[in-house]
């Protein structure tokens, strides 16, 4: 048998209720994801009920190449590698390893700076949402802009997964990584996973040569991944100094009071431990503010 044909009256109403109903399920969606502004020079990948999208970062970090010193071999090594990139020439993933505090992240912001007017662009990525890495090449894949995906200080302890989704961008994808996307990373572990000692114990010796166990190779094949590998070490009593003046000039420090504070400015790193292009600059930020001097530029 047919069903009754509602009236008009009926309809209305039943048309009310899905109206609610649906309105109701709306609540528990996630909202649609922002067009891209792709004029912005950086980005940030950003996720929310398990969508994510391109965050435009407006101003950009300003420090500069001539403001990173006493890493000169380092700085050659990544512009030449950009330089390559931007100009459509074959270029490297980049990985970044050693000392905190010696300019391994501010090199990255600092080439984004040197090469955006010729359409190099920077898209910071959190190591947690490193598993969304194909979803942002296919979303890069095809523009104009060359991309550099950033992802700063980043580790991985044993168990996590989020290394394999970096592994496939990097080299082990069934599918080709776009051409104008590469992969800046930071880290103070050159193989970004822990090493134990129980690991050498699976090494082992075959006609004379040795053969690192299963566990060793996993964590080294990470690393491996990326062509280009740049190491950063302490800074000499001199580096520090050196980067010390350039920075409390900068806040507009007289000569004569850098060189009045240089002994200061030692036991400011004794006291933090570390001598590093960071430790200095918040010496000089220091230095300047007790001298009253408005510090005008931002942290490396």
């Amino acid at each position: 048998m047919n069903a009754p044909a509602l009236n008009p009256a009926q309809l209305a109403r039943l048309l009310e209720r899905a109206e609610s109903l649906l309105g109701r399920l709306e609540t528990f969606l996630p909202p649609p994801a922002p067009a891209v502004d792709w004029s912005a020079p950086a980005y940030r990948w950003r996720k929310s009920q398990g969508r994510g999208w391109l965050q435009p970062v407006a101003k950009p970090h300003p420090i500069g190449l001539d403001d990173i010193e006493t890493v000169d071999d380092q700085k050659a090594r990544i512009v030449a590698n950009t330089r390559q990139f931007v100009g459509g020439r074959g270029a490297n993933n980049v990985l970044l390893t050693g000392a905190r505090g010696c300019g391994k992240s501010s090199l990255v912001k600092a080439v984004l700076n040197e090469f955006s007017d010729q359409g190099l662009r920077l898209i910071e990525v959190d190591k947690n949402d490193l598993v969304d890495l194909p979803d942002i090449t296919d979303l890069l894949d095809g523009r104009p802009e060359k991309f550099i995906i950033f992802c700063d200080d980043i580790s991985f302890e044993a168990g996590e997964t989020a290394y394999k989704a970096l592994k496939s961008v990097l080299d082990g994808s069934v599918s080709a990584p776009p051409d104008n996307v590469l992969i800046y990373a930071t880290s103070n572990r050159r193989h970004l996973m822990p090493e134990y000692h129980a690991e050498n114990l699976e090494t082992q010796r075959v006609d004379d040569e040795i053969h690192p166990g299963e566990a060793v190779e996993e964590k080294i094949s990470l690393s491996e991944r990326f062509g280009l590998w740049i190491s950063f070490y302490p800074f000499s009593q001199d580096d520090y100094l050196a980067v010390y003046a350039h920075w409390a000039r900068s806040f507009g420090v007289s000569d004569k009071q850098i060189a009045a504070n240089e002994r200061e400015a030692l036991n400011w790193a004794l006291g933090r431990g570390s001598r590093s292009g960071r430790v200095a600059w918040q010496f000089a930020r220091d230095l300047a503010g007790r001298q009253k001097k408005t510090a005008r530029r931002n942290r490396p």
